[in-house]
């Protein structure tokens, strides 16, 4: 079974992530910030990763890290020796006015390139400096290279909303088992 259940207690947060790779996209997030729980929600179901997580603490810009963090691990924990996926993913995703793509690569080398515009400080109650800081926290975390781009948009909720569908759906692409019961890497391990 590829799952994973942890918790992140710091003297600032504590959360909690539960999650099932090979899941239908049900979720149950519960933190402060009503927007990252939509992106959460929105990540879960367009993975179809199924996802609790549970979140408190002190601000809402480290809610917003740890439970990147929390996922990151997570994921890495329910993909163990990464052996017979299929590592690379990507997605283009449109939101009404809004063009999102999203490319990563499971491969233990964390980087990102993030090419991301707002007009607005904020997205009903998360700061658009957090949503940055959460996809690089979790790129970081993840070991992952994560290459996102707004192509365009008017509204930065559509824009945001088509970047984390993007994201689910390259997260979908990338933790799809094949049949090779191998570690998809020349090197052997990842």
């Amino acid at each position: 079974m590829r799952t994973a259940d942890l918790k992140r207690v710091t003297k600032e947060t504590n959360i909690q992530v539960k999650l099932d790779l090979d899941g239908k996209g049900v979720s149950e997030i519960k933190t402060p910030i009503i927007f990252l729980n939509h992106m959460l929600t929105t990540i879960s179901k367009h993975s179809h990763i199924d996802l609790t997580v549970s979140a408190e603490g002190d601000s809402p810009h480290h809610i917003a890290e740890d439970v990147a963090i929390t996922l990151a691990d997570a994921l890495n924990t329910a993909l163990g020796d990464k052996k017979g996926i299929e590592r690379f993913g990507e997605a283009t995703i449109p939101m009404d006015d809004a063009l999102a793509l999203v490319a990563l690569d499971i491969g233990g080398r964390p980087y990102y390139v993030l090419n991301i515009e707002f007009k607005r400080p904020s997205i009903d109650d998360m700061a658009t400096e957090d949503i940055i800081h959460f996809l690089k926290t979790f790129s970081a975390s993840l070991k992952i290279n994560l290459h996102a781009k707004i192509l365009y948009g008017e509204n930065d909720h559509h824009k945001i909303e088509a970047l984390f569908k993007a994201l689910a759906v390259a997260l979908k692409r990338a933790v799809k088992l094949t049949n090779i019961d191998t570690v998809p890497s020349t090197k052997g391990v990842i």
